[in-house]
């Protein structure tokens, strides 16, 4: 089945570029010049919108806005981030806001492609993951704990995800940081005890799930009430 795609970029002539590629890739593709453009195309689409191409400076509402008010409004539609900005700073900001990966431009289309082909494997593929007393739907980011519906963030999802998927182990900052943000070295944030945190509150709200500081080494999630340092 062909994925419907939006391409968000004030620039005429990559757009241009990207819809012909994607076109003769069999995709069918949509366009917007801008946030405002994109949510009338993104209302218009509804369900049949399968993955956005969004750039971030853009006249107007940028592309993290943009993103931002859409996770805010539950809309988990894949996003992959084409820029020109190559900060780790941008690129941290962007995966946790909720895209599914950040692309530096100038790219090759087939990196492009490959990007695409990549993030509907992980969607189409995602299962249902439980243990204890949670349950994670990795395709609908929903999550339940008690019986309770947990709200998420994108990233405290993935973090809580890569957690569950460890069953018990620990798992280090920077083994989280690769996982969850796509970053192979620690960018000298605390961008993941932030997550944590905020993580620990929201389990903490419907149930007695906990992630664990093992000090020294990293975090692990404990489901069954065993002692541990919190």
């Amino acid at each position: 089945m062909s994925l419907q795609i939006l391409i968000v970029d004030d620039d005429a002539r990559l757009r241009s570029f990207l819809s012909r590629g994607l076109i003769e890739s069999e995709f069918q593709v949509s366009e917007a010049a801008n946030s405002s453009q994109a949510r009338e195309q993104i209302a218009a689409l509804g369900e049949d919108l399968d993955l956005i191409l969004l750039d971030i400076t853009m006249p107007g509402q940028d592309g993290f806005a943009l993103l931002e008010h859409l996770r805010s409004k539950g809309m988990t539609v894949p996003v992959i981030f084409l820029s020109a900005r190559q900060e780790v700073s941008d690129r941290v900001r962007g995966l946790e806001l909720g895209a599914d990966d950040y692309i530096v431009k100038p790219f090759a289309f087939e990196e492009l492609l490959a990007r695409i082909h990549a993030v509907r494997r992980r969607r189409e593929s995602a299962p249902v993951l439980t243990r204890g007393s949670l349950k994670l739907d990795l395709k609908h980011h929903g999550v339940q704990h008690a019986g309770k519906r947990v709200e998420l963030s994108p990233r405290e999802f993935g973090v809580l995800a890569v957690l569950l998927e460890a069953k018990g182990s620990v798992l280090s900052r920077d083994e989280l940081l690769n996982s969850v943000w796509g970053i192979g070295f620690d960018p000298g944030t605390n961008t993941v005890d932030v997550t944590i945190g905020r993580l620990r509150k929201r389990l903490h709200a419907s149930g007695p799930a906990r992630i664990v500081t093992v000090v020294g080494q990293g975090y692990r999630l404990d489901t069954e009430g065993e002692e541990g340092t919190s």
